[in-house]
């Protein structure tokens, strides 16, 4: 209308989500948190195509280092029984969760 002030859009938006929490938590639902790492997502790391082929390259290694990490063998060994850097075994140790005796 002509002369009447319009309402400034922030106020409008909370308005709305005000209104859409209330219908929420009056639903009987409640908050969920979710630990950083379930999802998935991981921060400062950008997933593509790529980096997923490299990943899965290195799964398919982890469980011949895994293996020669439990048998205490060095990670510099270890890679070298691999084919690879020792650089790149402590990477998949680091990823899979285990770790090589100095």
């Amino acid at each position: 209308m002509i002369g009447v002030p319009m309402p400034h859009p922030r106020d409008s938006i909370l308005s709305d989500l005000n209104q859409k929490l209330e219908h929420y938590f009056g639903s009987g639902k409640s908050v969920q948190e979710i630990p950083p790492g379930v999802t998935g997502e991981k921060d400062g790391t950008f997933g593509s195509a790529h980096s997923s082929k490299l990943r899965a390259e290195r799964d398919k290694v982890a469980p011949r280092l895994k293996e020669l990490a439990e048998a205490g063998t060095p990670a510099a060994k270890a890679a070298r029984d691999c084919g690879m850097e020792a650089k790149r075994a402590r990477l998949i140790a680091r990823e899979n969760g285990f770790k090589f005796t100095s």
